[in-house]
């Protein structure tokens, strides 16, 4: 009786020394799938070898194309001094921020297409959302800047070069990335202090904020709704825009207003449409697969298209372009 009770006390000590050993070992291994994350695998587009040439060829074109378009409005803004305007100084910038945010996306897209390797390292991941997340953030505020720009000249024109003076237009530009600043701190904090404890596979071509998002298991409704919040800002300075052009009394004078407007008001559309289906609906809703479509939109055919928009529908771009042109056709004959 005395081996058996010995045996039973030895077993009792025991059994919890071995379930807590066991709790312990499983929450050191939830901890190490938590910390020890090193890639993710970016799913991109699915189909055959072949669509992966397609895609290639096309981001190619479409990056070539906002790169020359871009590079080319700044050089004309910088060189002719007709155009040395608050007007075509915000372009100027603008300009600038699509080449550089659509550059952190679509090199390593590219990359990825021709060789088949999706993989990027977690501090790449991190690297690419914070600059996406600066110079995306920074152009919508900086639309905002430009909203402005456009409501001085609608509401006040004789006053609107003494308004914009070149301190206010450099100031509006600093605060945009002031703004863009605290939001891609904010945005990539939160998301990188989320917990990765399923397959670290992100359904998208680069690391954007809702995509990596979703491959975490955490709680996301306060990133959700930074990212609401900033668009409904946004927009809500393009509601005073309109509202003060419908008030002009005269015909002739809201037809002015929404041709000095309507150039902005098309890329802020465009722009502001495709920004507010990725990011201002309900994670549930979304498709992963339109969500790509979509974001293509945003990342390379609108810093593509913004320099025709405002060169095709601006009579002073097409004339100082003109002169351009005119100055080294006669540079080359005196030559």
């Amino acid at each position: 009786h005395l081996q058996q009770w010995r045996q039973k006390a030895q077993f009792c000590f025991k059994a919890p020394i071995i379930i807590t050993t066991h709790v312990l070992y499983g929450q050191e291994k939830k901890m190490e799938n938590h910390t020890m994350v090193t890639e993710f695998i970016l799913v991109s587009f699915k189909g055959q070898p072949q669509m992966q040439i397609v895609f290639l060829l096309l981001f190619l074109l479409m990056y070539t194309i906002t790169l020359v378009g871009n590079a080319g409005m700044i050089l004309i803004t910088s060189s002719d001094s007709k155009l040395h305007t608050p007007m075509y100084y915000f372009l100027k910038n603008l300009s600038f921020l699509d080449i550089c945010y659509s550059s952190v996306i679509t090199p390593k897209a590219m990359v990825s297409f021709a060789t088949g390797d999706m993989a990027i390292s977690y501090n790449g991941c991190a690297t690419q959302m914070f600059f996406f997340s600066l110079f995306g953030t920074t152009e919508a505020f900086f639309l905002a800047v430009m909203a402005y720009d456009r409501f001085i000249a609608v509401c006040s024109p004789l006053l609107y070069h003494t308004i914009m003076s070149k301190k206010r237009c450099m100031c509006l530009v600093c605060i945009s990335y002031f703004f863009g600043c605290v939001n891609c701190c904010t945005q990539t904090g939160f998301t990188f202090s989320l917990a990765f404890c399923g397959p670290t596979h992100v359904n998208h071509f680069f690391c954007d904020v809702p995509a990596v998002m979703k491959a975490s298991c955490s709680d996301t409704f306060v990133n959700e709704m930074v990212l609401l919040v900033v668009c409904v800002v946004i927009f809500t300075s393009y509601t005073y825009i309109l509202s003060t052009i419908l008030k002009i009394q005269s015909a002739e004078g809201r037809r002015k207003a929404f041709s000095t407007c309507a150039s902005h008001i098309t890329a802020v559309t465009i722009f502001y449409g495709t920004v507010f289906f990725i990011y201002a609906q309900p994670a549930g809703m979304s498709s992963p697969a339109q969500s790509k479509i979509v974001s293509v939109f945003y990342t390379l055919v609108i810093p593509m298209l913004n320099p025709l928009i405002y060169s095709l529908r601006n009579k002073d771009v097409k004339a100082a372009l003109k002169r351009t042109l005119g100055k080294k056709r006669l540079f080359s004959m005196n030559r």
